[in-house]
């Protein structure tokens, strides 16, 4: 199993009303599933709107992902068939222009493209509307390519070559940045973000969080800080370790992914490192934490809103995503500059602030599983109402 995921596949609910396609054949397009991060709660909320669509994806990892996906049976490129490509699949980044442009999607009246990578650049029939419901334009192409592939992490030689290629994927990423017909964006942050590199205009509608699943649990036992992540460079794990460290604070740590190692060779004793952990054991856990700490630039971010679903409260850096879930003073913290001593100050201070766990939950509940399906079930519905050539 894929290890970038925190976590483990579960099933959920299926119990929606499915939407009246009205003769369309739907297609969704979604970069790659090797986990259950928030980009695949998106893709299920989304098929159990539409059961009848068909996935398409780069690659699928089988078992990673809720019994759900997986019973969808998704087409995959021939990326799936590379070379270690379950564990090492970004390596082949140059290929997926390619992999993606191969898919055949003639017979499909409306494609929905989930998209970080490269699945907003699917070629479809004239006919079909192609709405792309966007996480954020590619980390990899634009302004996150050292985190990833810094001389630092894969050598001097493959940074060279890989600079390279990607400075030819952003020429790509720009030009297909036509191809949808109409812009979704996870957040104001990353709508913002869509206008500076495509030059498109987009919708906002946040992604799901399951808030009936996180609930509060009364507790006593909130000693330590958490995080909840998949172990990336971006998330900067890192500086939240270093903040506890200033603050003699305990930090636990759930999740898994190709940070781990580095990770572990800089933490102390104050760090325990839960590994993947199921759903039940993250709602535990945001349960008797004192606070989620949230020290990466987030485009939405899922976990924030988790565990305010839970009642607690979350240290976030204030910039992206982390401003429009969290509410500064009242639900969480925002901290102005992303180093670990002003994640250290906000940790030492976080009890001065006397959270209320009903106004965080209250919160969290604009985020609500119900509010998606209803937006993405009335932009739908305005897409088939108003196309030519449907059945």
């Amino acid at each position: 199993m894929n290890k970038d995921s925190y976590l483990e596949p579960t099933s959920v609910d299926i119990s929606v009303d499915a939407i009246n396609l009205r003769g369309a054949k739907v297609a969704l397009v979604h970069d790659w599933l090797t986990g259950m991060r928030g980009g695949e709660k998106v893709l299920e909320a989304l098929l159990q709107l539409l059961p009848q669509a068909q996935i398409f994806t780069l690659l699928h990892v089988p078992g990673t992902v809720s019994s759900f996906l997986e019973a969808s049976k998704p087409k995959k490129s021939f990326i799936q068939s590379l070379p270690w490509a379950y564990q090492h699949y970004r390596r082949y980044i140059g290929l997926f222009p390619t992999a993606i442009e191969q898919f055949d999607l003639d017979k499909f009246d409306f494609v929905i493209s989930t998209s970080h990578c490269a699945s907003k650049s699917v070629v479809v029939p004239g006919r079909a509307h192609h709405l792309c419901y966007c996480f954020t334009p590619m980390r990899y192409a634009w302004d996150q390519f050292d985190e990833y592939f810094g001389p630092d992490r894969v050598g001097t030689i493959q940074n060279t070559l890989y600079r390279h290629a990607f400075n030819r994927l952003a020429r790509w990423d720009v030009k297909t940045a036509t191809r949808p017909n109409q812009y979704i964006a996870i957040s104001d942050y990353i709508a913002d973000r869509i206008h500076r590199y495509y030059k498109r205009e987009s919708q906002v509608i946040y992604p799901p969080v399951d808030t009936e699943f996180y609930y509060p649990k009364s507790s006593r036992d909130k000693s330590y800080f958490l995080i909840v992540s998949a172990l990336v460079p971006y998330k900067r794990i890192d500086l939240a370790i270093e903040a506890c460290r200033l603050a003699k604070a305990p930090l636990r740590i759930a999740g898994d992914g190709p940070e781990l190692d580095r990770l572990r060779k800089h933490s102390g004793k104050n760090v325990e490192f839960m590994g993947s952990c199921t759903d039940d054991e993250i709602r535990e856990l945001y349960c008797h934490a004192k606070a989620l700490l949230l020290p990466g630039e987030e485009d939405f971010g899922i976990a924030p809103v988790e565990a305010q679903a839970c009642g607690t409260p979350v240290i976030a850096f204030g910039k992206g995503g982390a401003t429009e879930t969290v509410s500064d003073g009242n639900t969480g913290i925002l901290v102005r500059e992303s180093t670990a001593a002003a994640f250290s100050e906000a940790i030492q201070r976080v009890d001065e602030f006397n959270f209320d766990s009903t106004l965080i939950r209250k919160n969290s509940l604009r985020f609500s599983l119900a509010r998606f399906h209803s937006e993405m079930r009335k932009k739908i519905e305005e897409i088939l109402d108003s196309a030519k050539g449907f059945s």
